[in-house]
């Protein structure tokens, strides 16, 4: 059997690792259509030994297709979306449009697959980056023990703003030349900032402790996602969460911490166990038991590590985890789930 695949946003960072994991998983592509901007209309994208032109979103461009995957903005996936269901493809969504509509799944395929069963609107959305990461690490727990609350800490990487991230952070590293007065002028607001800049402060040297834009309360439309994402993909909308987001200099790679306390009796022996046989999880516990976020770059499963008991309460456990966001964080998930639905 095979499937005919679209994917929008092709050009992207995560569009392009779609691609690679696509070919990588030898996903049985009949035909492959690269959607992408007017400017990157005509584009060659490798792919299989080949090419795969790039086309402009238009009407009638999903007839014949099985499966669409969309990593474009919010607006865009909203407009679109419901066209290529509309088409008869089954879409899976990487933008936030539609990951809290009730009558759209929001899956981790180690996690919920089988939410994967009923599309209403043949629509399934893959979560944040960084929920996606967190969820993977915690649903072994939490499905064991129940999980009566969570305090989460995120040291995001740049990448998860986008190829202008990784320019930004480039540049403003490139300032430093290696000597002491080049170093005195970077580490000033005024040796790094830019007209345009991704983000109002410095990235290069620093860590902007405000991720996503400020939404109710004070917290982030990151933290937000965090939030309401986790409880539905965990189906347990009572479990209480809090989280600060944080921008850190780093590539490619979200990590956090995350201190959890759970309903039942959860001891730190029985979270290794639980953890060496997750899905998708590389449990860490040789060495020092810090995987940092450079080693979880380029690979699947996410890497969990500083398994430990808090000492102020029971039945309450922290860890570590770490994840590439632009393959486990969005692209792999995608894939993984495209495979799901197929069998």
């Amino acid at each position: 059997m095979t499937v005919n695949v679209g994917v929008i946003g092709a050009t992207g960072l995560v569009g392009q690792e779609m691609l690679r994991i696509l070919e990588e998983r030898a996903f049985p592509v009949g035909t492959l259509r690269a959607y992408a901007s007017p400017r990157s209309e005509g584009r060659a994208l490798a792919f299989n030994d080949g090419a795969v032109t790039c086309e402009v979103l238009a009407d009638g461009c999903f007839d014949g297709l099985d499966l669409v995957i969309v990593d474009v903005d919010d607006p865009l996936a909203q407009e679109w979306a419901p066209i290529a269901a509309a088409a008869g493809a089954r879409v899976i969504d990487n933008s936030a449009a539609f990951r809290m509509d009730p009558d759209v799944p929001l899956v981790v395929a180690e996690v919920n697959p089988e939410d994967l069963r009923d599309l209403p609107k043949g629509i399934a959305s893959c979560p944040n980056c960084t929920t996606m990461v967190l969820v993977t690490a915690l649903a072994p727990l939490q499905k064991a023990a129940g999980i009566e609350r969570m305090v989460v800490s995120t040291y995001q990487s740049v990448s998860g703003a986008g190829a202008p991230g990784i320019v930004e952070l480039d540049t403003q590293w490139n300032k430093f030349a290696g000597d002491s007065e080049s170093l005195r002028r970077a580490a000033t607001i005024d040796g790094f900032i830019t007209p345009g800049a991704v983000w109002s402060k410095p990235i290069a040297g620093n860590v902007i402790p405000l991720a996503g834009s400020v939404k109710e309360q004070g917290y982030t439309s990151e933290e937000w996602k965090l939030v309401h994402e986790s409880r539905k993909i965990l189906h347990d909308a009572a479990m209480r969460v809090t989280v600060t987001c944080v921008r850190v200099p780093v590539y490619v790679g979200h990590a956090m911490t995350a201190n959890v306390q759970f309903r039942d009796p959860m001891s730190r022996t029985r979270a290794v166990e639980l953890l060496s046989d997750a899905p998708g999880v590389l449990l860490v516990e040789g060495g020092d038991g810090a995987p940092t976020a450079l080693e979880g770059a380029g690979i699947d499963p996410v890497l969990v590590g500083r398994v430990r008991e808090d000492p102020s309460q029971p039945n309450t456990l922290d860890l570590w985890v770490t994840g590439d966001n632009l393959r486990k964080g969005a692209a792999l998930n995608a894939v993984q789930m495209a495979e799901v639905m197929i069998s």
